[in-house]
């Protein structure tokens, strides 16, 4: 019975198709004629115009499609009952289509059959689906899930067939049953494979052991590569039924020449000794996909390091670009320029620009650890490493192209992206691609592919490609100072060449023979050296272009010799040009910094942003960030929270000190950033100390009046003052408040005091613990109650009645610049309530000045400048007389006598404020506060500058000469004996 006229009429058939066309229609005719059964045939001429009109289109685009209805008419039945033509099936359901197949199954014969035709019967519904407007993601899923089942229903058959003959692996040393992993790699792993793809697969098996229960024993080794030989015969054969999917397994370590399967001892060792850039750039598509998905998943975990650097990794681009190259080569080889995956602007070509992201920055954005290439592309715009404009003509470009290639595979279910050269086909992938003709999509494919190229040189091109000819100016400069770093010109012309540019000599030229010489560079293995000779030129050009070139080269030379066996930052620098400068401007202007970058090369990371380094972030941005940064890291992972809390804190104060020597950024402002750093840190810390010592002891009880017992951390000193410096440390005390007999509610119970006082301990070691990254910070907690003598943490009573009765002077003094930094709000205003009492009652004036005094008099003695220096005249500018700390003590003094009745000088802790309250308030004149402030600021931005520079405290008592006066004056003033009738009136 012929098929309906109207199902083919209204489909507009190029003329290169119209005989293909009228074939395909006669062999369905056939196919469904005399002996197919009814109820088949039935089903065939039921279809509405709108389905039979898509089975015409499928037919004639695709071969595959022809030949498997046309020698198993039932499958169109089949797949619409199952409604497969319009959606793909639940996965449960084919799942257990094919579980109950396999259970027939007595034969590795019978397995095979039921695979092919499982997949042929499934292949048909998606390629039906894709060539009739389906999404080109969806296929690509589809497809993907169809291979792990086969796989999972392949192997589970497999293991119990020949149970009997090799036995089952023993467990693991923890008891756990051993399978086969099966790693399923590139577009399988990613789970976006293409319709006719190859399943790159990996084996894999937890511990080496022995089979039990079988006919006899094998060891795993022996048994998984079995199972696996059989595996692949199960899918990968071809028979009369065809082929489940083509397998390659040449991603295992050592390829070909390697074993089959591999246990994880063998696996992590080979990948850590022996594990190639090209190999990184595969494990990231690795997923589990068939047999023991968790312990393959804890194999990835294990793996983890050598896929994903904790540094920023541009090396990864050099291996890109050469694979890239490779490829290209090949391609041009063999005449495959119209290959839509491996030529220029191909599918390859988006994959790379994704994966050079994943694999340069995924240690540091763990976001950007998946394995699809479709969610790695939304995470580039979420971490606003790409533009959206980017990444959707990005996406849109690879889905024109997959969909390309998706067309061309379903013709003959064959794995190609060539296009092809004859007319009919020509005219076949012009209309599966609903394009006018072949010209409008050849028109189309090249405006594709010439967007994506675009976007992967401005990723992958090597900067060299772009640099200037020897003929301009430029690059004779460029081939001058590789000249010079090379050793390629006599004295006399490196002479001239780099005083010409500023260098002070002989120094200079010096300085870089001998790092050239040093064992450091000749140990350097081939590609090191050749990304270290990519960047010297680079850098003399830098340095040379900076204000003070011999300074610049003195102190970036540290940083390359830190960096020479870690590669990758050599990289960094080839690979973006731009950060040179800065680099050089900044080591230029701090060695401080010079050091850290040397000290802490990461840091590196941050000069590819300048619009983050120049401005650094407040308060509430920094707890943003840094809840974003550790909630990339396991609870559990200590040692990578202490590094990434280390990395986040060296980060911010560099920004910091970029801005502030940009010019940027006001001392104050300055001090409050570095401030707020220590204060976020502080909170982090305290909340994972608090998290550990609850998971082990429970929560301490709290007094009968409260609902839990609360901790806090008081910050003194310049942290107490918002005034802190680069590298000061932090002046501590720990307060709680819970039941005084009480104890935690855990499993293991200990005494409140206990909690708290291991609580502290923990606070300490996790600021001060010492790693290859440093520490956070150094601790001081000399200012608790009684000193180094009293106990490490205080209840909040206990610190009162010390406050009350037993504290000295000098400690009020301190408690002036005492604040609540972090831990529980309400402890914190009663904390900030003690505080206002102690420091608000009146004092006898005379006698709290006299023990000021006394103090401030011993301390000049102890810390100030000594005789030498004095009489070189050099001028300490905190400890000595008219120096920062006086006005310090004068305004402790003026609190301590004042807030008694003037209660305004409570409400801050820092200086500045201080003397604009007492201004404000009448007790101290207007222009002497102001004197007073313009004195504390030189003086507390020449200790910054001093910082920056590594240098001392130790200044020309010249340059300071009127505020020194000035601050004298005004001690003598203030702080001379007088009556309580005087002191009211100051």
């Amino acid at each position: 019975m012929p098929l309906p006229e109207c199902w083919f009429a209204e489909m507009d058939v190029p003329a290169e198709l119209e005989s293909a066309s009228r074939e395909a229609r006669q062999r369905l005719e056939e196919a469904v004629g005399a002996g197919v059964e009814p109820a088949v045939a039935e089903a065939w001429h039921s279809l509405d115009g709108t389905r039979g009109g898509e089975l015409a289109r499928l037919v004639l685009l695709s071969d595959f499609a022809l030949v498997a209805l046309a020698t198993r008419p039932a499958l169109l039945p089949a797949a619409l009952e199952m409604g497969e033509l319009e959606a793909a099936p639940d996965r449960a359901l084919l799942e257990e289509i094919l579980r109950e197949a396999l259970a027939m199954a007595d034969s590795e014969e019978t397995l095979h059959r039921v695979l092919r035709r499982f997949r042929q019967a499934r292949m048909l519904g998606i390629v039906w689906r894709d060539l009739n407007g389906g999404d080109m993601w969806r296929t690509a899923r589809a497809v993907s899930e169809l291979a792990e089942i086969c796989l999972e229903g392949a192997l589970g058959w497999l293991e119990g067939h020949f149970a009997a003959r090799w036995g089952t692996p023993a467990p693991r040393a923890d008891g756990a049953a051993q399978r086969l992993i099966v790693l399923g790699m590139g577009k399988l792993g990613a789970g976006e494979l293409n319709l006719s793809s190859d399943i790159d697969l990996i084996f894999a098996f937890p511990e080496k052991g022995t089979t039990q229960g079988g006919a006899r024993e094998y060891e795993h080794q022996q048994y998984f590569t079995k199972l696996g030989q059989k595996l692949i015969a199960a899918l990968d054969a071809i028979s009369a039924d065809g082929f489940v999917f083509r397998v390659d397994m040449r991603l295992r370590p050592l390829g070909d020449g390697g074993p089959l399967v591999g246990s994880f001892n063998t696996f992590t060792s080979y990948y850590q000794d022996q594990g190639r850039e090209w190999e990184r750039y595969a494990m990231l598509k690795a997923r589990p996909v068939a047999g023991d998905i968790d312990a393959g998943y804890q194999l990835l975990g294990e793996l983890k390091p050598f896929i994903y650097r904790k540094y920023l990794d541009f090396g990864a681009i050099e291996s890109l670009r050469d694979m890239k190259a490779m490829i290209h080569r090949e391609v041009k080889r063999l005449g495959r320029d119209d290959n839509i995956k491996l030529g220029r602007g191909g599918i390859r070509e988006v994959e790379f620009v994704v994966q050079a992201f994943q694999l340069i920055r995924g240690g540091r954005d763990t976001e950007l650890q998946v394995t699809s290439l479709r969610d790695a592309m939304s995470q580039l715009v979420a971490l606003e490493l790409l533009p959206q404009a980017v990444v959707d003509e990005l996406r849109e470009d690879y889905v024109f192209l997959r969909d390309l290639e998706h067309a061309l595979q379903a013709q003959q279910d064959r794995q190609t992206q060539t296009l092809p050269g004859d007319p009919e086909n020509q005219a076949r992938l012009a209309m599966a691609m609903r394009m006018p003709d072949w010209g409008a999509l050849r028109e189309a494919l090249a405006a594709c592919r010439e967007r994506v190229r675009r976007h992967f040189d401005a990723v992958i091109a090597d900067p060299d490609d772009e640099s200037p000819s020897p003929e301009d100016e430029t690059g004779r400069h460029d081939v001058a100072w590789r000249q010079l770093w090379q050793g390629e010109m006599d004295d006399a012309e490196a002479e001239r060449t780099m005083a010409a540019a500023g260098f002070e000599l002989p120094e200079s030229l010096r300085r870089l023979g001998a790092f050239r010489d040093s064992r450091g560079v000749k140990s350097m293995q081939r590609i090191g050296y050749e990304r270290l000779d990519a960047v010297m030129p680079l850098l003399l050009e830098a340095a040379a272009e900076s204000e003070a070139p011999s300074v610049a080269l003195e102190r970036v030379l540290p940083l390359i010799e830190a960096v020479l066996r870690r590669t990758a930052y050599l990289s960094l620098l080839r690979e973006n040009p731009q950060v040179l400068p800065s680099l050089v401007r900044l080591c230029s202007a701090s060695p401080w910094i010079a050091e850290q970058l040397a000290r802490h090369p990461i840091l590196l990371d941050e000069l590819l942003t300048p619009a983050t380094l120049y401005s650094p972030a407040d308060k509430q941005r920094l707890a943003d960030e840094l809840r974003q940064t550790l909630a990339r890291i396991p609870e559990d992972d200590e040692e990578g929270w202490l590094e990434a809390m280390r990395v986040f804190k060296q980060t911010q104060v560099l920004r910091v000190a970029a801005s502030d020597i940009a010019g940027g950024r006001v001392l104050m402002k300055v001090s409050d950033y570095l401030t707020a750093i220590a204060e976020v840190v502080l909170d982090s810390v305290l909340r994972m100390a608090w998290r550990s010592l609850t998971a082990r002891y429970g929560q301490p009880s709290a007094r009968d009046s409260a609902d839990q017992a609360g901790f806090l951390i008081v910050g003194y000193g310049k942290l107490g003052g918002i005034e802190l410096g680069y590298g000061s440390d932090l002046d501590l005390v720990f307060l709680y408040d819970a039941a005084p007999q009480g104890v935690t509610d855990g499993a293991k119970s200990i005494d409140n005091l206990v909690f708290f006082t291991r609580l502290g301990q923990r606070i300490i070691h996790l600021l001060t613990a010492t790693t290859p990254s440093g520490t956070l910070y150094e601790v001081d907690m000399r200012l608790r109650p009684s000193g180094n003598a009293g106990l490490l943490v205080s209840s909040l009573d206990a610190f009162a009645e010390y406050q009350r009765k037993e504290a000295w002077i000098w400690e009020h003094q301190a408690l002036v610049r005492a604040r609540a930094v972090a831990g529980d709000d309400a402890l914190g205003e009663r904390f900030e309530a003690v505080r206002r009492e102690v420091l608000g009652r009146e004092r006898d004036c005379d006698e709290l000045r006299r023990e000021v005094v006394g103090m401030r008099h011993k301390m000049r003695e102890h810390l100030g400048s000594g005789a030498e220096a004095r009489e070189a005249g050099q001028f300490h500018l905190k400890q000595d007389a008219g120096g920062l700390v006086d006005i310090e003590f004068m305004n402790q003094y003026a609190v301590l006598a004042l807030s008694a009745t003037t209660p305004a000088l409570l409400e801050v802790t820092d200086n500045m404020r201080l003397l604009d309250a007492l201004a404000q308030s009448g007790r101290l004149p207007e222009q002497d506060a102001r004197d007073l402030q313009a004195a504390y600021l030189a003086y507390r931005d020449a200790s910054h500058r001093a910082a920056l520079a590594k240098g001392r405290s130790l200044v020309s008592g010249e340059v300071f000469a009127d505020h020194r006066d000035t601050v004298s004056r005004l001690w003598d003033r203030w702080m001379r004996p007088a009556s309580d009738d005087e002191t009211k009136d100051h």
